[in-house]
This record gives C-alpha cells, structure tokens and sequence, in this order.
C-alpha cells in the first residue's frame, strides 16, 4: 500500500483541490498586491505572518518543540521553495503577465521527474508518468505558441529566466523534502519552512533596497486585500496542502497542480482581465487535464527491500508534491 493509498482519500482530493485552484488564482492575486508593494517584502511578511500562526498553532496543540538539526533542515526548504521559488515567481511577476507566469511554472513537474531519477537511489519514471510529462508539456506549447490569443503580451526575457530559476529551486526543495529529518508534526513543519523563507524572504528585500520603497499610506485596497488572500489561502491552505501531499505522496504526482494552475490563471484573466479563450486554449486544457490523470493514476514501482539501517529517519518526508 503507498502512502496516498494510506490517507482518506477526501483529504487527498481536498488536499488537491486546494493546490490546483487556490495556486491558480494566487498569481492574480500576487499582481495586485505587488502594484503598491515591493515584491520580496511582500511576500516575506505573507510567509512570516502565516508560518508564525501555524507554528504558534501546533506548538498550542502540544507537538514537541523542534530540534536544532530540523531548523536547519526547514530552513534550507523554506529557502528553495519560498526565497527562490515563490520570490522569484513574485519578483517576475513585475516584468510578466501573471497567466504566463503560471505556464512557466508548469515546467516544475518536469524538473522534479528528472530530479527524482538522477537522485541517489531514483528510478526512473513509468512510462505513465513519462506520458503524462510529455503530454502536459504539449498542452503548455499549445497554451504559449505564438497566436495563443489568451495570452498575446510580450514576454520579457528576464522575467522569463528568472522564472526558470525559481522553477529549479521549486523543484529541488520538493525533491530535498523527502531526504531530510524534519518534525513530525506536518503543522510544525510547514510553520518553521514558511517562517524561515519568509525572514530570507525579508533579507532579500532589504538587501535589495525594498525598505525605502514602502509607504504604508499608498498601499491600496486591492492590494491589502491580495495580501491577505495570499496568506489564508495561499499559505495557510494552500501551501499546507501542498506540504501534506509531499509528506503522503510522490513531489512528481503533488506537482501536476503546475499543470492546472494555468489553466485557473487564464480563466482568471477572462473573467477579471478581459482576455479572450480561444478554441486553441481550450483544446490545450482539455490536454493538461488530460496529462494529470495520467500522472495521478500511475502506480508507483514496488522499491526493493532495504535493511532497517538504510530506512528513512523518523520525521522525515517520506516518500509518498
């Protein structure tokens, strides 16, 4: 039995749910709120406000204080996924439209396949799994060819390379997630990765010269109310979610939700941005989706027996994004 199979299955589906169509509308919400708010800032203060309440949280509950070793261990985590990951999305966010923002990022389930099979002890990926891979990278080419009238803006190159790299450090803190000894609490955990990304996050933003930037008085309503959408339902549910599904899943099957995103972001666009669907959109949809069950549904390869000494350490992320 895997682990998924393990879990109730509502929580599976909720789980997925909150990943695939929370995520999808927090690039909307990330453009509102970086239009009178400086990016890293921004994000820092969402990570840290909700990593310190589901922290806070767990700790009230009676989990067990953490060690030195999982500190350590969340806040290099925390510093892929939220510092590389999440602020170089927030970052490009200033040079990118937010629905090819989300197309890039669905690169991600990609690069943790490869990751996965070059790691120590990988194996490489079933042949459904290298399906849907290839199959949801169609519909991304069909989403982002030129004449793709949901989204014809012009790309700009930088935006675009640093969105690359935030997908790489997204992918390898998913894939490090697995491999390192971290609380048992999921709660406590998911608390101390947002808390220390977002202090990282904080630095990165002084460092660069964001302070001087922030003016409380001219921070509007809509992006006050971005910032406090992206910290209970980006944060608190969604990257909690996601975090759980790593814990009770294989990173390639929690990262399809980069297949889906998009297509929340540019229906997103439609209904609050005015930008039209073509049949090419829609067709490119139907590809992604089609891609997710794929990936979804495979079933993991049975590992060989290993000794007792060579299993994972208690608390760490075990094998299931």
């Amino acid at each position: 039995m895997t682990p998924t199979d393990a879990a109730p299955r509502w929580k599976v589906v909720a789980a997925f749910a909150a990943v695939y169509i929370i995520w999808g509308s927090t690039y909307l919400a990330i453009r509102f709120a970086i239009e009178t708010m400086p990016p890293f800032l921004m994000a820092g203060v969402r990570f840290v406000i909700a990593g310190a309440l589901l922290y806070w949280w767990a700790r009230w509950k009676g989990a067990p204080r953490p060690e030195r070793a999982h500190w350590k261990a969340t806040t290099i985590i925390g510093g892929l996924l939220l510092l590389g990951g999440n602020g170089g999305v927030v970052w490009a966010e200033q040079r990118v439209p937010s629905g090819i923002a989300a197309l890039i990022v669905a690169i991600v389930p990609v690069w943790i396949a490869l990751m996965e099979w070059r790691m120590p002890g990988g194996r490489r990926p079933g042949w459904q799994v290298t399906a849907g891979l290839a199959l949801g990278s169609l519909g991304l080419l069909l989403l982002a060819a030129p004449g793709a009238a949901s989204l014809g803006a012009r790309v700009d190159l930088i935006g675009v390379g640093a969105l690359l790299i935030a997908t790489l450090c997204w992918s390898l803190g998913s894939v490090l997630s697995k491999r390192f000894s971290l609380p048992a609490s999921p709660l406590v955990t998911t608390g101390m990765e947002m808390l220390m990304g977002g202090v990282l996050l904080l630095v990165a933003g002084l460092v660069t010269g964001e302070l001087p930037k922030v003016h409380l008085a001219e921070i509007s309503f809509r992006s006050g109310m971005a910032l406090v959408y992206l910290i209970t339902f980006g944060a608190l549910i969604g990257f909690t979610a996601y975090l759980w599904l790593l814990r009770v899943g294989s990173p390639t099957r929690a990262a399809t939700y980069a297949y889906v995103n998009p297509v929340v972001a540019v229906f997103l666009g439609w209904s609050l941005a005015g930008e039209a669907i073509s049949a090419r959109t829609i067709i490119a949809m139907a590809v992604i989706v089609g891609a997710v069950v794929l990936i979804t549904s495979s079933k993991p390869r049975v590992p060989k027996l290993e000794p007792a000494s060579k299993q994972a350490p208690e608390g760490a992320l075990s094998s299931e994004y």
